[in-house]
């Protein structure tokens, strides 16, 4: 009996459909269909052939042809011909046929301008007519029914075919979060309990700290009872901080495979829209159906997009949509209405343009600082991101790590996954040492150019050029340890030399005067073997000039201008006044100046001392483009930076 009843019901609905067809697409033929009908019951059986006032009068009015005339709406004539003047020859082309005698239709039409002058122009004309011969004259006002009607149903047509449109996109749109025309509606990407973020945090390595942080707003969640049994109330809002590429989305993505509640998940530009009024509607949206959904997690990355600093300086004109959408969220998150059980958490990489409000306790209580990570933490991830590769036995991690100080996760994992396609490329059964410095060289350099044309004799400055960074940077104390040079070039530069960074987070002076000299080292040795500098120190130059005005006017390390820094942690921009006077800016001019060419003059003197070396390292690399510790060990010796110069006033330069 049931089958039955379902068979019986299933014809039924077959039936109806075939009984009522879609009506959107019937309305869409009928409006055709009238459109039409217009055309041709419009279109006249004969057409009426134009002619102009010459013609008119001297072939037909003076010919006496001229059964009457018809002026309508005062600019245009249509002309009848008389029944025994339409044999005529010069007629023959008006008759295809005997109907026109029927239908009593013009013949001929011209318009006019004036209808006080054509009234004159005809009274002239037919001044020696009789009273019979004259033409008689019929003034109508005409309206077109046709195009009346046009005007009506063309509106209403297009009203019809836009709410068909509607209720179509209504109907597709209820599987894919509404309609086109739900513009203020939030659109998130929500993860229920049962489909949430495959990631957890065991596929984060190092960030121990930030880790815990993270971990216990999913303890909040998860076990809300431990903490408010002694009063402790849940946080808020969390503020993921730090540079691009160190992990802030990708922990977030573990908070909501950990967390098992809710996870709704946007980017702050989704909130923006040309439509005013837009980015305050979806915000209202988006916490509407986190409370729905509470206890529940709201994550919106790039928040700065929407969270700038309202009226700040560095606006030369307020967005007011931006900062409605801001003042909205501020509102959702901490405002008058209680807001319980639903976590915001936020990301950006620039949270100097932030809004004080939008930072303070109450609305993100925590703030999380994901830095780029240090030896121990690359290392770490390193691990996590070699797991799927068939690393070589003699694999050196530590040395892989120390050639990668301010790698970010995301570096990191590029370096990796570049180490196993140059691995893959040179049909090798395991992923070994020097493809990931290949791979490190690549990202950090830019890809090998090998095919690229250089002169003998470019290459020979080339080779002098970084062999002068190397006998430098080994002559000096506190520079880094010099691993390999190349003049093989990479990406933009035609040479490099590449040193072991050593983790450091303060500079002292000394270091900073001996990475001038290093930087300065290639081109005083082009000055010192050619008699003249090249333009292949331009990026030389360029770091040299920032660093020595960073110490000079950030650091405050010049004895000249004194202990005060005209660096803007805001971010605030300096582009129309300078936080400094015009004599102060001379000063500073003048003491960069000066550490540039103290520090060209000993890196003149180091080389001046140890030219023979120099050759040596440069005849080198001509012959075999790349040069590594081993064989710098044996041209330079060991580094004991003991300097012997054949001027006694390189001690003073350093002082």
């Amino acid at each position: 009996m049931t089958e039955n009843a379902n068979k019986d019901d299933t014809s039924k609905q077959e039936i109806t459909k075939s009984k009522f067809p879609n009506i959107s697409s019937n309305w869409f033929y009928l409006v055709i269909l009238i459109g039409l009908g217009i055309y041709f019951f419009s279109k006249p059986i004969y057409q009426t052939q134009e002619t102009s006032w010459v013609n008119f009068k001297n072939d037909m009015l003076f010919t006496r042809d001229v059964e009457k005339i018809r002026i309508v709406n005062q600019e245009l004539v249509e002309v009848f011909i008389k029944k025994e003047s339409l044999s005529k020859e010069k007629f023959k082309s008006v008759l295809p046929s005997q109907e026109i005698l029927i239908l009593a239709k013009p013949h001929f039409y011209f318009t006019i301008g004036s209808i006080d002058f054509f009234e004159q122009q005809l009274k002239d004309a037919q001044a020696n007519f009789s009273d019979k011969e004259k033409i008689n004259e019929v003034y109508v006002k005409r309206d077109s029914w046709w195009s009346n009607l046009l005007t009506w149903i063309f509106p209403i047509s297009l009203l019809i075919i836009f709410f068909s449109f509607w209720k179509r996109m209504n109907s597709v749109g209820k599987g894919i979060g509404g309609s086109i025309f739900d513009f203020t509606k939030s659109k998130p990407a929500k993860y229920e309990i049962g489909k949430l973020s495959s990631i957890t945090f065991k596929d984060i390595a190092g960030y121990d700290e930030a880790k815990i942080e993270v971990m216990e707003i999913v303890e909040f969640l998860k076990f809300p009872e431990h903490f408010t049994r002694l009063g402790a109330k849940i946080p808020k809002g969390v503020l993921l901080l730090g540079p691009p590429g160190t992990g802030k989305t990708y922990m977030a993505k573990a908070v909501a495979g950990e967390a098992g509640v809710p996870f709704f998940s946007l980017s702050g530009s989704e909130f923006v829209e040309m439509f005013v009024g837009v980015g305050a509607a979806r915000v209202r949206d988006l916490f509407d159906k986190a409370k729905q959904s509470a206890p529940s997690i709201v994550f919106i990355d790039e928040i700065d997009s929407i969270g700038r600093i309202r009226g700040a300086a560095v606006s030369v004109q307020t967005n007011d949509e931006r900062e409605s959408t801001l003042n909205q969220l501020l509102a959702e998150m901490d405002g008058f209405d209680v807001n319980t059980n639903v976590m915001v958490i936020a990301a950006t990489n620039r949270p100097d343009i932030l809004d004080s409000a939008l930072l303070r306790p109450g609305r993100f209580d925590r703030h999380i600082f994901l830095e780029l990570p240090n030896k121990r933490e690359r290392e770490a991830i390193y691990k996590v991101h070699m797991k799927p590769l068939i690393l070589d036995k003699a694999i050196d991690l530590d040395y892989i790590v120390s050639q990668t100080p301010g790698f970010s996760g995301a570096d990191i994992a590029n370096s990796c996954n570049e180490a196993a396609l140059i691995a893959a490329r040179s049909k090798k059964n395991s992923v070994d040492v020097d493809d990931f410095i290949e791979a490190i060289d690549r990202i950090v350099r830019g890809l090998e150019k090998k095919s690229k044309l250089i002169s003998p004799d470019e290459k020979k400055v080339i080779a002098y050029h970084e062999a002068g960074h190397a006998l430098v940077s080994w002559m000096l104390k506190n520079t880094e340890q010099l691993v390999k040079v190349s003049i093989i070039p990479r990406g933009q530069s035609l040479g490099a030399a590449q040193y072991l960074p050593e983790e450091r987070q303060i500079y002292t002076y000394s270091q900073l005067i001996d990475n001038l000299c290093v930087d300065l080292g290639g081109r005083t040795a082009e000055e010192i073997i050619f008699n003249e500098a090249s333009s292949g120190a331009l990026d030389d130059l360029e770091k040299v000039t920032k660093q020595a005005y960073v110490m000079v006017a950030n650091f405050g390390l010049s004895k000249i201008i004194g202990n005060v820094s005209f660096y803007d942690s805001e971010g605030l921009s300096q582009d129309f006044q300078k936080p400094y006077s015009e004599a102060t800016a001379e000063l500073i001019d003048l003491e960069v100046r000066r550490l540039t060419n103290e520090a060209h003059e000993r890196a003149k003197l180091i080389i001046n001392d140890h030219l023979d070396k120099l050759k040596k390292l440069a005849e080198y690399l001509l012959q075999n483009e790349v040069i590594n510790i081993e064989e710098l060990e044996l041209i330079l010796g060991k580094r004991n930076f003991e300097v012997v110069t054949k001027k006694n006033n390189l001690q003073s330069l350093t002082a």
